[in-house]
């Protein structure tokens, strides 16, 4: 009777070993879910409190003839369509290097008609994000400074330098009516254009940001031509002399 006892002393303090394994099993489980789940609402929340860091200043230019994206005189002999990309750091060097220069050598002159396009998500979501802030603030008559505003703030590809937070912060700063710009950019308004960008961009043989295509007319037949990477205004000297050459201008 005693050794019976004992057994069954010994079967239960097994279940009970079985037992609290089991509850420190899930237990442990139970930790690790939550564990899990806190680092994913981590992930989700802390870009809404990361600080939005520095913001500077683009430089001050002055555009004439300003419509949305487009600068220039619309009956200009040559049009000039730029592809981008707000990342893209050869697109920043057209910018800070030749863009101002081409403007005010052409431009004003009325011999070029210049407009910018993005092309679409080239670079990633932040491409996208970026394009479609610029083009609702330029429902405000405000694109180009959103556009010099974005170069000059640009800090790499995807890295939250075009986070929504900072997009917005870049409208606080411009001074935009900030209802109009949220309405804009929170209802992704300008997101089919951006779309067609691209495809714009593709049909016309734009492998790569930044690209130009120019557009002249010769003897009443539309001539094109591509005029690839960050050129020096030297280059698109060379190439805008030419074709009013081939105008007879």
């Amino acid at each position: 009777m005693i050794n019976k006892d004992k057994e069954m002393s010994k079967r239960q303090a097994r279940k009970e070993q079985m037992k609290r394994k089991e509850q420190r099993s899930r237990l442990m489980a139970i930790s690790l879910i939550t564990i899990g789940a806190l680092f994913v609402a981590f992930l989700f929340i802390y870009p809404n409190f990361k600080p939005i860091g520095t913001i500077s200043d683009a430089p001050a230019r002055t555009r004439t003839n300003v419509d949305f994206n487009a600068v220039g005189d619309p009956n200009a002999p040559i049009k000039i369509e730029e592809y981008s990309d707000f990342q893209c750091p050869y697109c920043r060097i057209f910018f800070s290097n030749t863009e101002d220069a081409l403007v005010k050598k052409f431009v004003d002159d009325g011999t070029v008609y210049f407009v910018y396009h993005s092309f679409g998500e080239f670079i990633g979501a932040e491409s996208r994000q970026s394009a479609e802030a610029a083009y609702c603030a330029g429902d405000q008559g405000k694109f180009w400074e959103m556009h010099d505003l974005l170069f000059s703030n640009q800090t790499g590809e995807n890295v939250g330098a075009f986070s929504d937070r900072r997009l917005v912060a870049f409208a606080n700063k411009l001074e935009l009516n900030m209802t109009d710009f949220n309405d804009c950019f929170d209802s992704n308004k300008y997101s089919s254009l951006v779309d067609d960008d691209m495809k714009n961009g593709i049909t016309a043989g734009i492998k790569a940001t930044p690209s130009f295509v120019m557009t002249y007319t010769v003897n009443g037949v539309e001539k094109t031509s591509l005029i690839e990477g960050a050129q020096t205004i030297d280059a698109f000297t060379t190439s805008i002399e030419a074709a009013l050459a081939e105008m007879g201008k």
